[in-house]
């Protein structure tokens, strides 16, 4: 049983699911991260290089496939006296650790654990308590452990002055004494790493705090509708697997109290959509024209823009389809890749684009959202912003009350609600970019200027794609129930 090593992550995937570091040790041939989760490595490593900035001086431990030379750097550093040590490695009982930023001092060094997130989550205290932990054993106790993150107030000044960017938060306590588990964690997951694969059902555990690259294995057998697709249903959706029902079809009628899920739970059971009666008329009675519109942000955790925010939804491109009382469609669009601020240009041509009269179509609140920030941020654009948003009709609130089918699997985003109307014009048919998530990847990559000139042309026909493509789902699916062809 001590033959096994851990990393911190390791742990943490324990402490997460047992079934995941039981997987990851043995078998993890079937890892498979999806692009939400390769993307936050990649903007945690952003975040931890501008925390590096902060300290300048600092020494960085390479090695980072090689342990041995990593410890012997850290220690060779750390006789120096060298200042602030970036990625300083350490181990103890066959646990490996990095520290992100690592202060010497004479009372001890001042331990740094950088993050993305914006507030301190109990999860971070666990990653801290390991590193706390291999670092005592080894040593070199902390003696003060911090959690720097994300302040959302911080406004950027430029010129890369990022001081201000990061709170840092003292969480000693809380992490000396979760670090008085680690002995226990440890013997329990070498004991379950020396057995066969423990059975555990897919839950909450399976996204929570990340999600599980094993999710895809771990739910190959669940029913073709679990029934975790009930909306905002986590704890039910246990309760009922606890009374031995996992598939929404074999829900005994009544045992759902909220209307919505008794609603999807009757269509699933059919096999047919349910269309409310006054979908078709709340359609209908839309004026002309009608202009379909639709955004697409970035929401940088480091910003590069002066006088905007981490996170701040920063909109980049929008799509509006115009249509006329005898069904005709003109398109309008705007996308910025120049690396300049798009917000007050994309402000600009959307007030031009969309002068005049008729209901702004959307769906959600998302674009009120958006334009309620640009009104904020540019003054002389507000009156004609705060008009665009009075002319706002909000699809999905509708749709959520009038309209479902078996297919959208408890989802009404958009890409659930097309294919089961026409589905000539999923969203898998698309190329490079199929969601809001992939554009914003897209835009990033142009952002940090890609050398390669094909590539940034591909990026940017697949972004217009995109987001033509939503706006032009918006109206066929308009077109379609308003027509009463479900």
């Amino acid at each position: 049983m001590a033959g096994f090593s851990f990393s911190k992550s390791r742990i943490l995937m324990g402490l997460q699911c047992p079934k995941r570091l039981w997987l990851r040790t043995h078998r993890a041939d079937l890892e498979q991260f999806s692009p939400q989760t390769l993307a936050a490595f990649n903007t945690g490593h952003r975040v931890g290089e501008v925390a590096r900035g902060l300290f300048p001086g600092g020494v960085l431990i390479e090695y980072a496939d090689n342990i041995p030379a990593a410890l012997a750097r850290t220690k060779s550093a750390l006789r120096e006296e060298s200042g602030p040590l970036f990625e300083a490695a350490f181990s103890y009982r066959r646990v490996f650790v990095r520290s992100d930023i690592l202060i010497p001092s004479r009372e001890g060094p001042r331990a740094i654990e950088v993050k993305s997130s914006t507030s301190v989550k109990g999860h971070h205290l666990d990653d801290c308590a390991v590193q706390y932990w291999v670092m005592r054993g080894a040593g070199i106790a902390p003696s003060t452990v911090e959690l720097a993150f994300i302040d959302t107030e911080f406004v950027y000044p430029g010129g890369g002055d990022y001081r201000g960017l990061f709170t840092f938060e003292d969480i000693t306590g809380p992490v000396q004494e979760r670090a008085a588990d680690m002995g226990r964690w440890l013997e329990e997951f070498r004991a379950l790493l020396s057995g066969p694969m423990p059975e555990i059902a897919v839950g909450a555990q399976c996204t929570t705090p990340f999600e599980c690259p094993f999710l895809h294995y771990c739910g190959r057998n669940l029913p073709e509708f679990p029934v975790d697709i009930l909306p905002r249903a986590g704890a039910l959706a246990g309760e009922l697997r606890a009374e031995g029902i996992d598939d929404l079809r074999t829900i005994p009628e009544g045992r759902l109290t909220k209307p919505l899920h008794e609603r999807i739970r009757d269509a699933t059971v059919a096999g047919q959509p349910h269309l409310g009666p006054q979908l078709k008329q709340s359609l209908r009675a839309l004026p002309y024209p009608r202009y379909y519109l639709d955004f697409e942000t970035a929401n940088l955790a480091v910003p590069v823009w002066p006088g905007t925010r981490p996170y701040e939804q920063l909109p980049f491109q929008w799509s509006c389809h115009i249509e006329r009382p005898d069904g005709s469609l003109d398109h309008h669009e705007f996308l910025s890749i120049s690396g300049e601020p798009p917000m007050r240009a994309f402000g600009e041509r959307l007030i031009a684009a969309l002068n005049g009269s008729g209901p702004i179509i959307v769906y959600s609140s998302f674009e009120r959202t958006v334009l309620r920030a640009l009104a904020a941020r540019y003054a002389d654009l507000a009156p004609a912003l705060e008009k665009l948003i009075d002319r706002l009709f909000d699809l999905l609130p509708l749709l959520q009350q009038h309209y479902y089918h078996p297919e959208m699997k408890g989802s009404w985003s958009i890409k659930s609600v097309l294919p089961t109307l026409a589905p000539e014009l999923s969203y898998e048919n698309l190329g490079l970019i199929r969601d809001g998530f992939a554009a914003q990847q897209a835009f990033e990559e142009l952002l940090q200027g890609s050398p390669d000139p094909t590539r940034r042309d591909a990026l940017a026909q697949a972004l217009r794609e995109y987001c033509k493509h939503d706006t032009l789902a918006m109206r066929t699916v308009v077109q379609r129930l308003a027509g009463g062809s479900a």
